[in-house]
């Protein structure tokens, strides 16, 4: 049979089937009440680089020229947290062309390099968002990141995080920094704000490129 000659219930007997997808992730019930965030619910989430979008080593060659490992999985979550409504952020600091072109792929339009007060550099930024801290949420590794954290509605941690800022977060990543861990915080708070399954149902496509 030519494929001119097939019916419509031709067509449809060759077509595959297409599965539903469903959430295979779950996080327990007492942690997405946290990851919530107050009454007003959180708005946006700050990124630290070092031991969050990277695994925390700096590699230097002898030129002096800096090269980071960054993870797809995580630059497809802040992509998806965009989607989501909550804004990503980066506040880095360190400041290197590495870190410059990662945030310039993925289209992030807020981000601070070299930021040696964190808290002086994201006080700005919530202001022109018109945002409260109660509204932010907070991932970071190492005490710089603790005055951002104490203030933040939610405040998360990547797995090899100092022990300090562990202490002073409300939800510890099972994955690493550059291995998943801004993935797992960004699932975590798409999931809280009811824009997981969503996303998940909709247009699929690659997120984490160059293309702004």
């Amino acid at each position: 049979m030519s494929a001119s000659s097939l019916t419509p219930a031709d067509a449809d007997a060759d077509a595959p089937v297409v599965r539903e997808l469903q959430p295979a992730l779950a996080f327990p019930p007492e942690l997405l009440l946290k990851a919530q965030g107050p009454a007003l619910g959180l708005r946006a989430a700050i990124f630290d680089v070092d031991g969050v979008l990277t695994d925390g080593r700096i590699y230097l060659s002898a030129q002096g020229e800096e090269f980071k490992a960054f993870a797809t999985l995580d630059g497809h979550g802040m992509k998806l947290l965009a989607q989501g409504g909550i804004v990503p952020i980066v506040i880095t600091g360190r400041d290197s062309p590495a870190v410059r072109r990662r945030v310039a792929d993925l289209g992030l339009p807020h981000a601070v390099y070299g930021a040696k007060n964190k808290l002086a550099a994201a006080q700005p930024l919530l202001d022109q968002l018109g945002l409260r801290w109660e509204q932010v949420a907070v991932i970071g590794d190492d005490w710089p990141d603790l005055p951002l954290m104490v203030r933040a509605g939610f405040a998360c941690a990547p797995a090899q995080a100092h022990a300090e800022v562990k202490a002073a977060a409300h939800h510890v990543t099972a994955a690493a920094g550059g291995h998943g861990a801004a993935r797992e915080f960004c699932d975590l708070l798409l999931m809280a704000a009811g824009q997981y399954a969503r996303l998940l149902h909709g247009h699929l496509e690659t997120l984490d490129g160059s293309g702004h």
